[in-house]
């Protein structure tokens, strides 16, 4: 996973809402993604490109997936967000100031 991956794919506005959903409820299905981004945001995405926003998620590190049965399970991962916001945002140390 590299940053660029990251930024990359927090540039799509469709891939963040399916982070929003992730974020507010993991362990979704393909299917029930489709339907929450439907219901709740009015976007209307075959199966095929929401599975290919995934997978551009899924490669950035952001989302991890299991399967059970014939079910694949989605869940969000902030681990490469959390890098990124250490990386900038970490407490000032004495040694930083002037």
């Amino acid at each position: 996973m590299a940053e660029d991956d990251v930024f990359r794919a927090l540039a799509d506005p469709t891939r963040r809402r399916i982070l929003d959903e992730l974020a507010d409820r993991g362990g979704q299905t393909l299917f029930e993604l489709c339907a929450r981004l439907v219901t709740k945001h009015g976007l209307s995405l075959s199966r095929q490109a929401v599975s290919q926003h995934l997978a551009v998620l899924e490669t950035a590190g952001l989302v991890i997936t299991r399967r059970q049965g014939r079910y694949k399970f989605h869940d969000l991962d902030t681990g490469p967000l959390q890098h990124i916001a250490d990386r900038w945002l970490r407490p000032e140390t004495p040694e930083s100031t002037p």
